[in-house]
């Protein structure tokens, strides 16, 4: 909902296509899964909505009873040969949910914005649109109390930190030109 798929949509979203095949090609299809506070959960009766993101996407979808940040052994049990939840990266766009989650577990988190906006995002659950408004601006707005809620990060079990690993994001587009344009041209 809105990292991978327009909300309550089943089908991968066009501008998640790039990201998820990324993390297809570096972790592989057994090490990717969808961990969702509405498909694969109580909310899903017969695993429905579930099993069409499983065919969609090509991923499997965690069945787990306890919304999060519960729902960490659902978890560990899919993927037997991770020892512990430090070795596990959780991406959402909910910081109450997904990134308290990881968070709280050890987890290695990457909070991502909404994939959808404006009239696109139109069938987003009501609650959902005003909380994720509500944590972004507390958390990411100049303003004290943001500042000193960041300045609070953990280190991480794993990763060492941005100086001695810096996680970089490249647009492809950007790295490669496009194809035509005189300056990119050799």
């Amino acid at each position: 909902d809105n990292t991978l798929t327009a909300p309550y949509e089943n089908t991968l979203h066009p501008r998640a296509q790039a990201g998820l095949q990324s993390a297809l090609d570096t972790f592989g299809q057994k090490n990717v899964a969808i961990v969702s506070n509405s498909a694969g959960t109580d909310d899903d009766p017969g695993f429905i909505d579930g099993a069409e993101i499983e065919e969609a996407l090509g991923i499997a979808v965690i069945k787990h009873s306890e919304k999060k940040p519960g729902g960490l052994a659902e978890t560990m049990a899919h993927f037997p040969d991770v020892d512990e939840p430090s070795q596990l990266c959780m991406v959402g766009d909910r910081l109450l949910t997904d990134i308290v989650f990881g968070n709280l577990h050890g987890m290695l988190t990457v909070h991502v914005l909404p994939l959808c906006t404006g009239e696109e995002n139109s069938k987003d659950n009501k609650v959902a649109k005003v909380v994720r408004a509500a944590e972004n601006k507390f958390m990411y707005a100049d303003w004290w109390g943001g500042r000193k809620t960041r300045s609070y990060t953990l280190g991480h079990k794993v990763w060492k930190g941005e100086e001695e690993c810096p996680l970089i994001l490249v647009d492809k587009e950007q790295e490669i030109g496009n194809v035509g344009d005189e300056k990119n041209e050799l």
